[in-house]
C-alpha cells in the first residue's frame, strides 16, 4: 500500500469515522486501481477512464463499480487538499447507470401454500409463524415494523395497527380476519409460554439480547415453510411477503396511491415498481393461457 493511500484511509477513519468494513473495501479498491493504472499518483485521466471502463467489461455489478468510483473520487480530493497533485484525473468518471431490479414476488397460490405450511405446524411454534405470516401479508409491514410490534398493540383485537415507519411517520396498517384470528391464537400461546410475571413487551418475544424475535430467525422459519410447501426458499424472505401484499393489491385493482399509503412510501415512484411487476405477471398469464396465444414454433 502506498503512503498516500495509507494516509487517505487514516483520514477516513479519524475525520469521517468510517467503519472498518468501509475502510477495508476502500483499501482493496484503491490498491487494485493503483496496480492496474500503473500508480494512482501518476495516473492520467485517460488511464483512469480505461481502468474504470474495464470494470464493466469484467462483469462487475453497477453497485461495485459505483463504490470503486467513489473510492477513487474521494482519494483524489484528499490528494488535492494535501497538495500532492495539481489535477484530479477522476473528475470525468461517470457514475454507472443502475437498472432498478424488480422485487421478487410470490403468486397468490404460493403465499397460500406458505401460510398453510405454517398452519400445519403443531404447538406454539406453528401459531407464532402463522401469526407472523398472516400479519405480514395482510398489512404489508416492513420486517422491522412487524418484529417491533408491542403486545399491547393487539390486545384488544384491533382492525388496524398504528405503525411508526421510516422517518418516524405513522400510518394505519389494516388487518383482515385471518390475521386477527391468527394473532389472537398466538396471544394465548404466547402468554402461556412466558414465565409468570414476565414483562417482555414484544408481540413476538425471544431469548435474545433485545428480547424480540430477530429478522434472521424469521427468515429461517420462512425457509422451512417454503420447503414444506414446495416453494424455492431462495425466492422467499420476510420482505417478499410485503412485495406480495403490494403486487396482489394492484393486480386486484387497488389504486396506486392507496398502496403507497399502506406501504408508507414517501415517494410514489417507489410504489410504481410494483405496477411493473403486476403488468409483467399479467402479460405472462395472457401469453401462457390465452387460447389465441401462439408459441414461436407454432
Amino acid at each position: 500500500m502506498t503512503p498516500q493511500i495509507e494516509a487517505f484511509l487514516e483520514m477516513m477513519a479519524v475525520e469521517r469515522d468510517a467503519s472498518p468494513h468501509t475502510l477495508s473495501a476502500y483499501r482493496r479498491d484503491l490498491e487494485e486501481a493503483d496496480r492496474e493504472t500503473g500508480g494512482l499518483m501518476t495516473a492520467t485521466a485517460e488511464g483512469l477512464e480505461d481502468w474504470y471502463a474495464d470494470l464493466s467489461r469484467r462483469g462487475l455489478s453497477a453497485a461495485t463499480a459505483s463504490r470503486r468510483r467513489s473510492a477513487a473520487r474521494q482519494f483524489y480530493r484528499f490528494v488535492l487538499s494535501e497538495g500532492w497533485r495539481a489535477d484530479d484525473p477522476s473528475r470525468r468518471l461517470e457514475a454507472p447507470r443502475r437498472g432498478r431490479p424488480l422485487p421478487k414476488v410470490l403468486s397468490l397460490e404460493e403465499v397460500t401454500g406458505l401460510i398453510q405450511a405454517a398452519g400445519a405446524l403443531e404447538g406454539a411454534a406453528g401459531l407464532r409463524l402463522l401469526a407472523l405470516m398472516e400479519l405480514a401479508y395482510a398489512s404489508g409491514l416492513r420486517v422491522s415494523e412487524l418484529l417491533g410490534l408491542k403486545v399491547q398493540a393487539v390486545r384488544r383485537d384491533p382492525a388496524y395497527l398504528i405503525v411508526r415507519g421510516k422517518g418516524g411517520k405513522e400510518r394505519l396498517a389494516p388487518l383482515n380476519d385471518a390475521a386477527r384470528a391468527a394473532t389472537a391464537a398466538w396471544l394465548k400461546a404466547r402468554d402461556a409460554a412466558l414465565p409468570k410475571g414476565s414483562d417482555n413487551p414484544w408481540l413476538f418475544p425471544s431469548p435474545t439480547t433485545s428480547g424480540a424475535l430477530t429478522t434472521r430467525r424469521f427468515a429461517q422459519l420462512l425457509d422451512q415453510a417454503a420447503i414444506r410447501s414446495g416453494v424455492d426458499p431462495a425466492r422467499v424472505s420476510p420482505h417478499v411477503l410485503r412485495h406480495a401484499f403490494a403486487t396482489h393489491l394492484l393486480e386486484g385493482g387497488a389504486d396506486l396511491r392507496v398502496v403507497q399509503t399502506l406501504l408508507g412510501h414517501a415517494d410514489i415512484g417507489t410504489t410504481q415498481i410494483y405496477t411493473h411487476v403486476a403488468t409483467d405477471r399479467l402479460s405472462r398469464l395472457v401469453n401462457d393461457k390465452h387460447p389465441l396465444a401462439r408459441s414461436d414454433d407454432a
